[in-house]
């Protein structure tokens, strides 16, 4: 089925009602009481069967008390049987499993079982999102119980779904010679078909198939973020369909993709306006490189700023008591003043107060930059990513000069990593990330520095500047402004185009690519300022007369059903969703609960793009609960206050699902 972007969005709208009246009710597989009388007479009862769960074919780990399927595809016509397939992992105690001959297990529920907080009908669904690049995601192929136990013996259900990636691709263990397409919306609905499965198969299972919970980091964060918030949109109907995703079950009810929670760490998102938001929080303060004066691109920084101030006071985004937030224009910046602004310094000055509060002394700040997180499940992963390196230490003297302290302290590896899978070209945003205590590859662990003190340590930022004040008498922090903050904590490691380059070099542009054509120019708001300025811009070093074709051309293709790039990005959009001001608002079903955790020092995103997700969920009508954390002396990892990942993670889902 083909949809220009004009019937995308009448659908949508069409939709609107019938979408919202899922909203007022949990993702439920059915209702008690429904039955097939109820089904619409066009409903194809049998139309699924292929997908329904062989409860005779079960996996047993004896010594861990596990049971397991692996490769269980979750669609009817996959694009690809390595990434379109998903594994199950469950508590050995929710079933009672009778041995055939084959070594596999035939397992029926245990409606008497309890483990941890949760009963066979009560249990959550936990789903890792493993990549931090949005390479794609392959079902496990093999069994370990190396991670598990975190999830399992706390009750949850651990289900592991292969999905694909930022880029199209050939399909291995079909050996076909056949491109299937990838990047945006696929993941997505890859993700959203094993949901589905999952629903289907509800009443084989021990769980509450209601309650998945989805996690990732960076632009896997960013995924989870899109499946938190496009819950049953129409939109991606015909992407489901061209897959065979259920759409009902044996009883002809209707199914639902909708989440019940979602957790990410630094995600990159919001690809609309990725690009202005990272000139308007860093780029603006810099002054090399592509940023440097006299150049077209130094020009672009200035022109996306603005962009961007107009872009905040364009949205409905809201302060803790509704209070429309705002910038305004100065004559010392580009729309640095106002309520937004404000915001973004309180929520700063709250994450070092933390800091504050929580941190012992000595203290030891080690800069890291990692590649992917390493969530348990798929043995062949965890040996692919290797030994993550111990950190260098450097014992300073106690009373070692605070600006020598800073100069060790501050310095970051700016060395970019390539993805091995997909060499198509060279990434210009970093997408690096933390393991959750596990091994990981790509990890840069650059000399630390150890702190006597925590007036020292704070005294250290004020480098250049005098901007972080910090009480010693009070134990309080003050920070005066947005600028000297980024140059000291968060400045620029990505070019102008951090996201879509103007030779389509980064990982962004591979999630727009369309078939062999595997990078393109996605930026609307870019491609309408070249265009807009082509004669100012021609005036200035660097500039090329094509680049005005380049964004205008690459923005008009389509997908294989027909979607031009401005509806992909939406679709790749969590405010596309839960902002009032889009389209999109109002037709999906929103995950009442999520977790966003957010490293200040993570220079490989705006610092705007995990806030705007927070001020516009903590004010949709459906959600119940926005746990935002700014996680100081952290950078783009997986940035947690305290405590381990894993361990915080499981916490917090467990809290959600007893709710």
């Amino acid at each position: 089925m083909d949809f220009t972007r004009k019937q995308f969005l009448a659908l949508a709208a069409a939709g609107a009602t019938s979408v919202g009246a899922l909203c007022a009710c949990s993702p439920q597989q059915k209702k008690e009481g429904d039955s097939s009388k109820n089904a619409p007479a066009s409903v194809d009862l049998e139309e699924f069967k292929s997908l329904t769960l062989d409860m005779g074919a079960w996996s047993y780990d004896k010594d861990n008390d596990v049971y397991y399927q692996l490769g269980l595809q979750y669609c009817m016509k996959p694009a690809s049987k390595t990434y379109n397939s998903l594994s199950i992992y469950v508590p050995g105690k929710y079933f009672t499993g009778e041995k055939n001959n084959n070594k596999t297990y035939t397992c029926k529920i245990n409606t008497k079982a309890v483990v941890g907080s949760f009963t066979p009908s009560t249990a959550p669904i936990a789903m890792p999102i493993n990549t931090g690049t949005l390479s794609p995601q392959a079902c496990p192929t093999e069994y370990s119980y190396e991670g598990l136990s975190t999830y399992l013996e706390t009750g949850c259900i651990y289900v592991y779904a292969g999905f694909r990636g930022r880029s199209a691709g050939y399909d291995s263990a079909s050996g076909s010679d056949d491109l299937y397409a990838g990047g945006s919306p696929w993941p997505a609905v890859d993700f959203k078909a094993a949901i589905r499965y999952l629903r289907y198969n509800a009443a084989s299972l021990p769980c509450n198939a209601t309650k998945v919970f989805a996690y990732g980091f960076s632009s896997g964060g960013g995924l989870s973020a899109v499946l938190g918030t496009s819950g049953d949109s129409p939109l991606y109907s015909p992407y489901l369909d061209a897959i065979g995703a259920a759409t009902h079950d044996t009883q002809g009810t209707s199914l639902s993709d909708a989440i019940y929670g979602s957790a990410s760490w630094c995600p990159s998102t919001s690809f609309d306006v990725a690009d202005a938001a990272y000139e308007w929080s860093a780029g603006q303060y810099a002054d090399s490189d592509t940023r440097a004066s006299g150049t077209w691109t130094h020009a672009l920084s200035s022109d996306l700023a603005t962009a961007y101030g107009t872009w905040v006071n364009s949205m409905d985004l809201l302060d803790s008591d509704g209070n429309k937030l705002e910038l305004d224009q100065t004559n010392s910046g580009i729309y640095t003043v106002g309520s937004y602004m404000e915001t973004i310094q309180a929520e700063l000055e709250t994450s070092a107060n933390n800091f504050a509060r929580e941190t012992s002394f000595p203290y030891t700040a080690t800069p890291q930059r990692f590649e992917d997180p390493l969530f348990p499940g798929d043995p062949n992963l965890a040996k692919s990513r290797g030994v993550e390196a111990p950190p260098a230490v450097l014992q300073t003297d106690a009373t070692k000069s605070a600006d020598t302290q800073s100069q060790q302290g501050q310095s970051q590896d700016q060395g970019q990593s390539q993805d091995q899978s997909q060499p198509q070209a060279q990434h210009n945003e970093s997408s690096s990330s933390s393991s959750t205590g596990a091994s990981a590859t790509g990890v840069t662990q650059v000399q630390s520095t150890i702190f006597d003190s925590i007036d020292h340590y704070f005294e250290s930022f004020n480098e250049k500047t005098a901007w972080l004040t910090y009480n010693l008498h009070r134990q309080t922090v003050s920070i005066a402004n947005l600028k000297d903050f980024s140059a000291a904590m968060r400045p620029t490691s990505l070019g102008v185009g951090a996201f879509d380059a103007v030779d389509r070099n980064t990982r962004a542009n591979q999630l727009f690519g369309v078939g062999e054509k595997s990078t393109l120019h996605f930026d609307k708001i870019m491609g309408d300022l070249v265009s807009k300025n082509v004669d100012t811009y021609g005036t200035l070093t660097g500039w090329n007369k094509e680049y005005a074709e380049a964004w205008k051309d690459d923005l008009a293709l389509k997908d294989t059903l027909e979607s031009d790039i401005p509806t992909r990005v939406s679709l790749f959009n969590p405010l596309y969703f839960i902002s009032g001001t889009s389209q999109g608002f109002a037709t999906a079903q929103v995950a009442p609960y999520w977790r966003i955790n957010e490293g200040v020092q993570n220079s490989d995103t705006s610092i705007c793009t995990s806030l705007n997700m927070k001020l516009a969920l903590t004010h949709y009508k459906d959600v119940k609960n926005v746990a935002f954390t700014l996680v100081w002396d952290k950078g783009h990892v997986l940035a947690e206050r305290t405590g381990n990942v894993a361990a915080n993670l499981v916490n917090w889902i467990v809290a959600c699902a007893t709710a």
